[in-house]
């Protein structure tokens, strides 16, 4: 992470955008989302149309990692990042009433929006809980799977969330992500920008070095 990096600034400049994206999703952003997205990213049509649909207005993945997931019926799944909850309720399709789907979100706007929407589609097996994926409130060997969709680039300690998502794993546990990456390193002017790593731009980490802090942490890729 940069020294120079104001982490309290970037947390609130990640908080506005995606306060507006769940409130306003109509509006102009510098990313793509919604229904169009999911389906050209490969989320099968029949699982979109058997979620609620507002969810997906707010919907801002840059992949679909739910084959690399392997979801099985009775599967714990905690989702980190999980904003109005498009994986969260895909995820509930495929482990079943046996099985449970926590998402966790540090913006409350989103978790109002998700609860509401899981409220509403009585998915008892569905939670969303406030906290930071750097700091999981959730104790070790929790969870089956992890997953996680365009999150993971937006925090300033990358080695702390896989640290964590390994904790909470239980022995054999999988962890499936997607996210924005590069090609090379960022100059330090972008990298010390809070509202391009609120773009998903500033926090972006050289791929080979995103792949080193996962294994790291006791991952095998």
């Amino acid at each position: 992470m940069s020294q120079t990096l104001d982490v309290e600034k970037l947390e609130r400049a990640v908080k506005n955008v995606y306060r507006d994206v769940a409130e306003a999703p109509d509006e102009e952003y510098h990313f793509e989302m919604g229904r169009p997205l999911a389906e050209r990213l490969g989320y099968p049509s029949d699982d979109l149309d058997a979620i609620p649909q507002e969810a997906m207005e707010s919907f801002a993945g840059v992949g679909y990692h739910f084959d690399l997931a392997d979801l099985e019926e009775g599967d714990a799944v905690l989702d980190l990042g999980s904003g109005a909850g498009t994986d969260v309720f895909v995820a509930a399709l495929h482990v079943g009433d046996a099985g449970s789907v926590t998402g966790l979100d540090m913006t409350d706007e989103q978790l109002e929006k998700a609860r509401q929407l899981r409220d509403e589609a009585g998915l008892d097996n569905v939670s969303f809980e406030r906290g930071y994926i750097e700091d999981l409130p959730f104790d070790d060997a929790t969870f089956d799977v992890v997953i996680s969709n365009g999150v993971i680039n937006l925090s300033p300690d990358k080695e702390q969330v896989f640290d964590e998502a390994i904790r909470v794993l239980r022995p054999d546990g999988r962890l499936a992500i997607s996210d924005i990456i590069s090609e090379k390193e960022m100059p330090e002017s972008i990298k010390n920008n809070e509202d391009l790593w609120a773009a998903c731009i500033g926090g972006a980490e050289q791929v080979d070095r995103y792949t080193q802090t996962i294994e790291s942490t006791g991952f095998e890729v």
